[in-house]
């Protein structure tokens, strides 16, 4: 394993030089000024170490630096845009682990409006992905609240989900074909464009959500969509004990499955973002909260408001909706949005906030939320909470504001050794899970190792051993 690499005695120093040499100017960080933003994750949780940042240009410097690393005894801890909440991207200490940034690997290889698919290098930000397929009148649906910062190589090592899972699915359901550097540096190339492809095994999808630690993502083919032309977005105000699950169910089949959207904001959650701006909104939640709902479509042929509007008054004749507002303007949605959006910015304002990310059965959401307020009355009374999601699709944030006047990390740990094993039995019981989209990383290793089916855990430590026998992929995440 890495850590008996770890122990040769080459100083750090002279086992640089020669990814130096590889890398080039600028290729190697090993000033700490420099690496710092690197070395944290970025919930400021953990503060990790590193003799050095990698950042290559090309596939064939991500193959020879793996050659180089095992030679000098180093690990190895890939690394997109930093932006994850489970650690998973930040090096160890004690572990002599390089991070392999791959920030100048930004390439868009290929668009094909005609097949759909869009090919790019990994270290391609999500946001210029999707600038990239726009720019064919095309369409990319991963969306994500750090799309300006996250690279598309962290998204699928983390099987990321995002805004609009509810239709297109997971990261893993966008990918056609993956490029990889294995850990003992050959190139597993599979970057078809073939919808249809029944080759054996589906291969490339044991590197998704694996993060980073079987390989070294390079490449990446995505699914595209027609470019969605129309958009018509809603604020809904929920009546008290809106049944979620039964509104989800309508709301696609009225709307043909055009949404798009499907997000719940608890009022709680609202409150934190008008304290934040401190000003109102100019939104409001009902007595069971809010949803931010958006259906698209590429064919002006579809009148799409009155798609919307129809389904609006059947939700409201069920007496489930109390009052909704339309956008009237692209300027209106984004006001919209950036409510929603600002909702992990109006928690750290209030003073942090310990992340459960949830997900349950769509049909058990109402259940759960019923369980889990119960639960928090009667373990941690006066506590605020902060409930929001794409519950479209039965992810949850659900995440406990800490107190004023408590520390941070103190008050994280304290849940996390206690409340939040409840929660999550809770979730379990109804066949959930604790991660529904950030991944296990660093953060969440215990709770696979606590929660996980020895048989899942088996496999996941066979096919580890299988393709890094030395360990010197990303130790410490994941398994």
């Amino acid at each position: 394993m890495v850590e008996s690499l770890s122990n040769r005695d080459v100083p750090d120093r002279d086992a640089l030089a020669p990814f130096e040499a590889l890398l080039g100017p600028g290729g190697v960080l090993t000033d700490p000024s420099m690496t710092a933003r690197y070395t944290r994750d970025q919930r400021d949780l953990m503060q990790g170490d590193t003799p050095a940042v990698l950042r290559p240009h090309s596939v064939a410097e991500v193959q020879a630096l793996v050659g180089l690393a095992r030679t000098h005894g180093f690990g190895l801890v890939p690394q997109g845009g930093n932006t994850g909440y489970v650690g998973g991207a930040t090096p160890e200490p004690g572990r002599r682990q390089l991070v392999v940034s791959l920030e100048r690997m930004t390439r868009i290889r290929a668009v094909d409006p005609l097949n759909f698919t869009l090919s790019c290098d990994a270290g391609t930000i999500l946001a210029d992905a999707q600038k990239a397929a726009d720019a064919d009148g095309l369409f990319l649906p991963l969306s994500l609240g750090s799309e300006g910062s996250c690279r598309l190589g962290g998204n699928l090592g983390t099987n990321a989900g995002g805004l609009q899972v509810l239709r297109y699915g997971m990261a893993r359901d966008l990918v056609l074909g993956l490029e990889v550097v294995l850990p003992d540096g050959t190139l597993f190339s599979d970057m078809r464009t073939l919808r249809k492809n029944n080759i054996g095994y589906d291969l490339k999808q044991l590197f998704i959500g694996a993060e980073g630690t079987l390989g070294i993502i390079t490449g990446v083919v995505l699914k595209l969509w027609p470019a969605q032309g129309q958009r018509a977005t809603a604020w809904l105000e929920l009546a008290e004990g809106a049944p979620i699950p039964e509104m989800a169910a309508l709301v696609r089949r009225e709307t043909s499955d055009l949404a798009s959207t499907f997000e719940l904001i608890s009022a709680s959650s609202l409150g934190l973002v008008t304290e934040m701006r401190g000003a109102e909104t100019g939104l409001k939640a009902g007595p069971g909260g809010a949803v931010l709902l958006e259906l698209t479509a590429s064919s002006d042929r579809i009148p799409l408001d009155d798609v919307l509007m129809g389904c609006l008054e059947t939700l409201m004749e069920r007496g489930w909706v109390v009052d909704a507002v339309l956008a009237q303007s692209e300027t209106q949605r984004r006001a919209f949005w950036a409510v929603r959006e600002t909702i992990p910015e109006g928690e750290k304002h209030a003073g942090g906030s310990v992340k459960h990310d949830i997900a349950v059965p769509i049909s058990r959401l109402t259940d759960f939320l019923d369980r889990a307020a119960a639960l928090l009355a009667e373990r941690l009374p006066g506590v605020r909470l902060s409930v929001y999601g794409h519950v479209g699709d039965g992810n949850l944030h659900y995440n406990l504001v800490v107190p004023a006047g408590h520390d941070r990390l103190a008050f994280t740990r304290e849940i996390e050794q206690g409340f939040a094993h409840d929660l999550y039995a809770i979730a379990l019981e109804y066949g959930g899970g604790y991660s529904a989209e950030y991944g296990i990383g660093r953060f969440k290793r215990d709770l696979l190792e606590r929660y996980a089916d020895p048989a899942r855990l088996r496999l996941i430590e066979t096919v580890k051993r299988g393709l890094d026998p030395d360990g010197i992929m990303n130790a410490g995440a994941l398994v």
